[in-house]
């Protein structure tokens, strides 16, 4: 997986009586910083407002419009305040911006708190946090509380300002598919459909027998069934393995691979127990741990909240993501356990290339 560099638009906040010098120069060193970053930015035109910053309602309405001109280009915002700011510039700003919004404040210097001087961006942020939190607008916020763009702590600030950027980006209109129904002994994984609508997660669901009938009818000829198959000899040891299971759970991952493509599913959860076993002679781990190991994020036992989990840990890391039972204590060390029920870890996560075996359980 490669991660994705996001882009963000850069507001700064005014408060009128402090000097300009504090504005012109946050607009050069903040795109600086970033640069070096290696990310990219855009930011206001200096001429827009009194300094290229916004104060009033008035200027937060032109910042506001700037950002629906450039909507779909940009995927986080840094909130910057040179000095106090103002809260009601900022509202109107950003109130409608629908991407993550990150606060950074000047610190600060103890020889330089003289009127001409001074920054009060360590009150103004908090201003600003208060007022927001009002309004509902999302923000985020981390430690140092004041922060300067050419420092260690910008920089670790940014990188995880970013992930949130992906994560947010990958969770958009995401489509989860659901394959199977929950077996009724399984409640653990039950979820709320309509709940995770309200947050723009679709979920689709399928019934298994029609993927067990689709899986019968994939020809051995088929040119996705054949790269299916080549790609499982090459990812595992399959030296324990009947040739015709490999050829069924080669079949399984062309119908899934399919299906993901037709309908833009983001992640899938499957029913792994026990049609698939007694209809097919399979288990479908190493299918989800083939298809998990591409970051493309798929749960076992119909576990679509974990799978939507997966989708935001591999957003998030931009490496590929894995579900596990926490299956028995491992002694008496409070730190350990043991996984072994399901086997669906991405070979990425392994230390040695993966084994197929008979499931012990099944």
């Amino acid at each position: 997986m490669k991660a994705r560099k996001p882009c963000f638009a850069l507001f700064f906040g005014n408060r009128g009586f402090f000097p300009a010098s504090l504005m012109e120069s946050a607009r050069k060193e903040l795109p600086a910083a970033l640069r070096t970053l290696g990310y990219d930015s855009f930011l206001l035109n200096a001429e827009a407002t009194r300094h290229g910053a916004v104060e009033t309602p008035a200027e937060g309405r032109v910042f506001n419009n700037f950002l629906e001109t450039r909507k779909g280009k940009f995927d986080g915002i840094i909130l910057s305040l040179p000095n106090f700011g103002d809260e009601n510039g900022a509202v109107a700003a950003l109130k409608d911006a629908g991407v993550p919004i990150f606060i950074q404040a000047y610190p600060d210097d103890l020889d330089k708190m003289a009127p001409d001087k001074r920054r009060d961006s360590f009150c103004g942020k908090f201003s600003i946090m208060d007022v927001f939190s009002q309004y509902g607008i999302p923000f985020t916020a981390m430690k140092p509380h004041t922060v300067r763009p050419d420092s260690a702590a910008f920089a670790e600030n940014i990188s995880s300002f970013a992930k949130t950027c992906a994560v947010v980006h990958a969770m958009k209109d995401m489509v989860v598919g659901s394959i199977g129904a929950r077996t009724t002994p399984f409640k653990t994984v039950r979820i709320d459909e309509l709940a995770l609508q309200k947050y723009g997660i679709t979920v689709e669901t399928y019934d298994l027998a029609s993927v067990i009938a689709q899986i019968r009818q994939v020809k051995e000829s088929g040119g996705l069934y054949k790269d299916k198959l080549q790609a499982l000899r090459d990812y595992a040891d399959w030296k324990q393995v009947p040739e015709e299971a490999l050829k069924n759970l080669a079949r399984l991952s062309a119908v899934l691979t399919s299906m993901a493509e037709e309908n833009a599913f983001d992640a899938i959860s499957l029913r792994c127990w026990m049609e698939l076993q007694q209809e097919l002679g399979i288990s479908p781990c190493v299918v989800l741990s083939e298809l998990n190991n591409t970051g493309f994020a798929g749960a076992c036992e119909v576990d679509t909240g974990s799978a939507i989990v997966m989708h935001a840990l591999s957003a998030a890391s931009a490496k590929p993501s894995a579900c596990l039972d926490w299956n028995n204590n491992y002694g008496d060390d409070e730190n350990k356990c043991v996984l072994f029920h399901c086997g669906p870890v991405p070979q990425s996560m392994m230390k040695e290339k993966g084994r197929v075996v008979d499931h012990e359980m099944l």
